[in-house]
């Protein structure tokens, strides 16, 4: 059963914005929704004419629910009803429910395959909660009676009962999005689930209402106690205790079913470590966000400062979608979410509400936005929670992104030129950074492999990490400081001779790249002759584009096509995403690694189960044969491509011979599928990101015309080291002798092929300059780095000496540790 929605409210804002809010909640379920708000004009308003056919797109024939903000819009849409056909009409519910809190209970409602009828009822009760929070004490009325629980309610489920405790853990405790969680993972059980919280000695109400679970109350440290009737009791009780143990998703939250967690000690400051080549030199500057003044105040109606702020706003959110896109196809959709919780600060409905309420006032604009937004950021800037603090961080960004496209103008002294300091650095501040004007980046904590350094890389930023608490106090405090992100070394106020010694390094190095960059077209050999193709890691035609000089694309990170949108692309849509690469290749070869996400780097609209540990879970080829329909339409437009265009198709995460002959098996159904035979061209490898992989390569090779080893994955799961997590940065390194030898079994193996079998590397480790001998000596012969390091990687492999570099190889892998690796490598 799938009941529509329609949001009628006077304001396109604020109707877009309340429903962006319920899309929030659904955590992947469908619920259409449409909205009917405001004139065409663009001012405040109702259209019966519109409603109506909103109505008639929402009614796939299971009923709408029409939820309207306030006096005209009523009547408007009761107009809209006489509007439309007899049979749609008799399946609208006007709803008098509050339209914010009534659409998101509804949206989570319709999602779970209620009736209109219920729909409508669960909206109604949507002010619930915060009745019960904010209404007076009347102890004269007496005690409401309670809910039927149990058997005691007409039609419940009969059967022996489950009971369970959990501790709330969010820092926010039973919060919108929890809330929604924990009703959407009831869905479908035979159970009826009550909720009590035990901490306030609350009543007992139902798990299956999300207004009724908001009235629970329930703050982090709060106890809820479970009780659950029916078939699927055991069933619906295990999964309230994972989701609460998983913290409902919020992974920073302290453990579920135990006291506190002690307070962490100190880290150990480490080595610094090298994390993006290149040389700076400059002042230091401490890192924070630039302040920025509230422009004079401009004359105008409220109506058009709300115009003002509007399209302020619409800039801002243009900008955060095109820097959300970026990060998602560099570093992940994963951490790139940093920009989808400032998206949704951005058109809150209460904070345009309030911001609304003081533009009535008679405020200015600018003024009435920084003084909505200095309100919640203080309120988060003085809270005794870490993660609460840190939103005001994101608070302060919004804030002044919306204020300098309102005119607000940066204090120029605020920001400086100079050499970026930190404790450390989020993606959001990666992305914000301007390379021009900030020559290199040093970090107190941090790793190598961290999304936001990853970053760094991308945008040419040379920088160091890990340098400890002590370095980063004294490097902050420096007149002038000397940073090679390319060996780790951080020289705070150099003297004039190692001043001199790094300008040199810096002159040589912009030589270097200058020459590079001439011959970038030319084939990359080493002196002895020995080809090696240098291809280019992209997400997008531009990305392609942007590779001067690649051999090919040696990964096209095909996720781009499947972000920030309600459903998969189809067949068609992917065909043109691919061929758009391919020609911005002019026929040079194009590796699409079919699709790569998983618990770790979930799509909204992919339905998935919450995994203990999803790095070692369902992701990658697992995940695709796990949903054939959704691996054979992105197959079958690799196939169309590849009838006009060289292509390479790669499967990521593979681990066992079976996942590989089953994905062959798909693209042989997909070559059937296209009915033009088998494109010439067409060539099959896999991803070596795991272990085994590495040591079964060949039991692979016999299969694949080529092996690419990701050596980001392969370092963690080789040195059971996560990569984003800073404590373990200087463990989690690919020059490791272990990841090393790795590479080696992978390169013997594919030598037992009968036929020739390519071993390329497109990790993070191929675009360090000083590795490329290292991995040539190894046996690699192809290397796929970031579009911006191609001319310079095609440099150091002519620099390569191939018997020189088979003796480095050698003693790397006899090195006991990454650092002594490093100091062979000079």
């Amino acid at each position: 059963m799938t009941v529509g929605l329609v949001v009628v409210s006077h304001s396109r804002a604020l109707g877009e914005a309340a429903t962006a809010l319920a899309g929030e909640m659904l955590h992947g379920a469908a619920a259409p929704i449409e909205v009917a708000a405001g004139l065409d004009d663009g001012g405040f308003g109702t259209d019966a004419v519109a409603i109506s056919e909103a109505i008639a797109r929402a009614d796939q024939g299971d009923g709408v629910v029409v939820l309207m903000d306030m006096g005209s819009a009523v009547l408007s849409a009761e107009l809209a009803l006489e509007m439309v056909d007899d049979d749609v009409r008799e399946r609208a519910v006007l709803c008098a429910a509050p339209l914010v809190e009534g659409l998101v209970v509804a949206a989570v409602s319709a999602a779970g395959g209620a009736s209109a009828a219920d729909v409508a009822a669960e909206a109604t009760d949507a002010l619930g909660a915060k009745t019960v929070h904010l209404a007076p004490e009347e102890p004269d009325r007496g005690e409401p009676a309670p809910e039927p629980s149990g058997a005691e309610q007409p039609g419940a489920p009969q059967g022996e009962e489950e009971h369970g405790v959990f501790t709330v853990r969010p820092a926010h405790g039973l919060h919108a999005r929890p809330a929604a969680l924990l009703v959407q993972a009831l869905r479908g059980l035979d159970a009826d689930v009550r909720l009590r919280n035990l901490t306030l000695d609350g009543p007992e109400v139902s798990g299956a209402s999300l207004s009724k679970v908001a009235t629970l109350g329930a703050l982090q440290g709060h106890d809820v106690a479970v009780r659950a009737r029916g078939d699927d009791a055991a069933d619906a009780v295990r999964r309230l205790l994972d989701l609460a143990d998983d913290a409902f998703g919020e992974l920073d939250a302290p453990s579920a079913r135990s006291a506190p967690p002690p307070v962490a000690a100190p880290a150990t400051p480490g080595q610094p470590i090298p994390a993006s080549p290149g040389i700076g030199i400059g002042p230091a500057r401490a890192g924070g966000a630039a302040p920025v003044t509230v422009p004079a105040a401009r004359p105008g109606t409220p109506a058009e400062q709300r115009g003002r702020l509007d399209d302020a706003r619409a800039r801002v959110r243009e900008h955060l979608r095109g820097v959300r896109d970026r990060a998602a196809r560099e570093i992940g959709d994963a951490e790139a979410a940093v920009f989808d919780a400032q998206l949704l600060l951005l058109d809150d409905p209460d904070v345009l509400a309030d911001t609304g309420a003081h533009i009535d006032a008679g405020t200015d604009a600018a003024r009435a936005w920084a003084e909505v937004l200095d309100e919640i950021e203080g309120t988060f800037d003085v809270a005794a929670d870490e993660y609460l603090r840190a939103r005001a961080r994101d608070v302060r960004d919004v804030r002044d992104q919306v204020l300098r496209a309102l005119g607000g103008v940066v204090e120029r002294g605020a920001v400086p030129d100079g050499i970026l300091v930190a404790d450390d650095l989020t993606p959001a501040e990666a992305a914000a950074l301007d390379p021009a004007r900030t020559p290199a980046v040093v970090l107190a904590g941090g790793s190598p492999t961290a999304h936001a350094v990853i970053l760094l890389r991308a945008r040419g930023v040379p920088a160091v990490v890990g340098v400890g608490t002590a370095l980063a106090s004294r490097a902050g405090e420096a007149a002038l400081l000397a940073v090679d992100g390319t060996s780790g070394e951080v020289v705070v106020d150099p003297d004039p001779s190692t001043l001199g010694a790094f300008r040199d390094r810096a002159a040589a190095r912009d030589r270097r790249r200058d020459d590079a960059l001439h011959r970038a077209h030319e084939p990359a050999a080493t002196r002895d002759g020995t080809a090696v193709l240098v291809g280019a890691n992209v997400g997008s035609a531009g990305d392609a584009r942007a590779a001067v000089g690649a051999d090919l694309a040696g990964l096209v990170r095909t996720e781009f096509c499947f972000l920030d949108r309600d459903s998969a692309p189809d067949v068609d849509e992917q065909e043109a995403a691919y061929r758009a690469i391919a020609e911005a290749l002019d026929g040079r070869r194009v590796t699409l690694r079919t699709l790569d996400v998983g618990g770790d780097k979930p799509l909204d609209y992919l339905s998935m189960p919450r995994e203990a540990n999803p790095f070692l879970g369902v992701r990658g080829l697992r995940l695709a044969l796990a949903r054939p329909g959704l691996l054979a339409d992105q197959l079958r437009a690799i196939v169309r491509v590849a009838h006009d265009h060289p292509v390479d198709v790669m499967f990521p995460m593979v681990t066992a011979v079976d996942e590989l002959v089953a994905a062959r098996r798909a693209l042989d159904d997909a070559v059937e599928a296209v009915g033009r035979g088998r494109p010439a061209g067409l060539r099959v490898g896999i991803m070596v990101e795991v272990p085994a992989a590495a040591l079964k390569a060949a039991a692979f090779a016999p299969l694949v015309d080529f092996l690419s080893i990701g050596t980001n994955d392969l370092t963690q799961y080789a040195l059971a080291a996560e990569r984003g997590n800073e404590e373990l940065a200087a463990l989690a390194d690919a020059l490791d002798p272990g990841v090393l030898a790795l590479v080696a079994a992978t390169v013997e193996g594919a030598a037992r092929a009968d036929h020739d079998v390519l071993v390329a590397v497109c990790g993070e480790l191929a675009g360090d300059e000083r590795a490329a001998a290292l991995l040539i000596g190894l046996g690699v012969r192809e290397l796929s780095v970031a579009p911006a390091a191609v001319a310079t990687v095609k440099q150091a492999v002519r620099e390569v000496d191939l018997g020189r570099a088979r003796d480095l190889a050698t003693a790397a892998l006899a090195c006991p540790d990454a650092p002594s690796v490093r100091a062979l490598l000079g």
